[in-house]
């Protein structure tokens, strides 16, 4: 939250369109970030699917305010919670990696 707030915080050029996307693409990467926590830590699957739905729109929206705007869109990344082991080896090994790549809970 503080990341997103700070980063919201800029100094007016003048042009509106741009001053409203510097201010609106913080915001749109704040709901980014807390729905990728829900995802990594989150229990109860109905907020898990919003938060999929959130991340997929808002990164979507913050492309076409760049685009809009003649800016680059940056590059692309994966969703930080998805596991680094390929999902058809089904071995104790592989079980163990995936265990060691994926973020602990906090709690």
């Amino acid at each position: 939250m503080n990341r997103m707030m700070n980063n919201m915080t800029v100094q007016p050029k003048g042009n509106v369109d741009e001053d409203f996307v510097a201010m609106m693409i913080p915001h749109h990467q704040g709901a980014v970030d807390m729905a990728q926590a829900e995802l990594r830590y989150g229990h109860n699957e109905r907020l898990r699917r919003i938060a999929q739905e959130i991340i997929v729109e808002q990164m979507q929206e913050i492309a076409a305010m760049r685009l809009a705007l003649g800016q680059p869109l940056g590059p692309s990344t994966p969703v930080p919670d998805q596991p680094t082991v390929p999902r058809t080896t089904n071995t104790p090994q592989a079980a163990s990696q995936m265990h060691m790549t994926m973020p602990k809970d906090p709690r």
